[in-house]
């Protein structure tokens, strides 16, 4: 090669990874500006592993508007105290109704269909005297305002689903990570059971299409996972303190597939490992290789 060909193809190529390195700049400037795909909070208060969570994402009124009807959808699905790790953390639920409040929310609504008595289910997880006082509704999940509605699912091609979900502008999922005897771990996917009127149990059989079939009918505006106390046997009801670990954590984002990918690892599991969270992926309803995502871990 002639010294002044040399010269103008090494300008060239110069040109070209000036060029590549500016489109990169704009495309990670892009991702930083849309925010972490999941953040995860680690901390001593549950309250303040919440707030940081979804501040990381953006901050509560990146999903939350002055005015909304706010659903609120929480496991209370158990006459559990929280130490036992059988419902949701009430810590975390009253961080998040206080946040949605604050930023206008019109009404907050929290419920869920529990297995055993909701009225000892309400009291003993701690939630009801956490979000009532801040003014959040928390009535019993009535029965006649459960309707059968189409699903167009693997499993499920209709099911009666709780109205409220379906009516309100806003809905945060806000499960509790617990092992579970039959889909292995129950986590964002599985608490949509709690808005399932009708037999549950017939799901069973296809357990991982029919949560599956459910998540996707579902439309949350966020999903906010408690792994204040996880529960690592016996459940998803629990009972005994010894299956129950304390890890002092909160991940949020929008991909329930990423949420319920990510959660498998504090069991020591992957997300490939739980098969609705395997279908859920492949059906492009959400990520489950966390390699491809970006994920921001905080200490407060």
């Amino acid at each position: 090669m002639e010294r002044r060909d040399f010269l103008k193809y090494t300008a060239a190529a110069a040109a070209g990874v000036t060029f590549f390195n500016s489109i990169n700049l704009v495309y990670d400037e892009a991702i930083a500006a849309a925010g972490p795909d999941l953040a995860v909070a680690h901390g001593a208060s549950p309250a303040a592993i919440t707030n940081a969570a979804i501040d990381a994402l953006g901050g509560i009124r990146k999903f939350i508007s002055r005015g909304d009807i706010v659903v609120i959808k929480p496991n209370i699905g158990w006459d559990r105290v929280p130490e036992q790790a059988g419902n949701t953390n009430p810590e975390v639920v009253a961080t998040i109704v206080r946040l949605c409040l604050e930023a206008g929310a019109k009404k907050v609504k929290v419920f869920d269909r529990g297995v055993n008595d909701p009225r000892r289910c309400y009291v003993q997880s701690g939630i009801l005297d956490a979000v009532r006082p801040l003014g959040a509704e928390m009535d019993y999940m009535d029965e006649r305002k459960f309707r059968e509605m189409k699903l167009k699912g693997i499993a499920l091609k209709s099911w009666p689903l709780y109205t409220e979900v379906f009516e309100a502008d806003k809905v945060i999922n806000v499960p509790i990570a617990k092992h579970h005897g039959l889909a292995k771990l129950t986590m964002s996917m599985k608490n949509w059971m709690g808005i399932m009127g009708g037999s549950r149990n017939r799901i069973h059989q296809k357990i991982n299409e029919s949560l599956v079939d459910i998540s996707m009918t579902v439309k949350p505006t966020l999903t906010v996972l408690d792994a204040v106390r996880i529960l690592t046997g016996n459940g998803p009801q629990g009972g005994d303190l010894k299956d129950v670990k304390r890890l002092d954590t909160v991940i949020a984002g929008i991909d329930q597939v990423a949420i319920d990918s990510y959660g498998a690892t504090l069991f020591g599991m992957k997300g490939q490992d739980l098969g609705y969270v395997k279908l859920a992926s492949q059906a492009g309803f959400g990520r489950m290789d966390l390699s491809r995502l970006q994920i921001r871990k905080i200490s407060v």
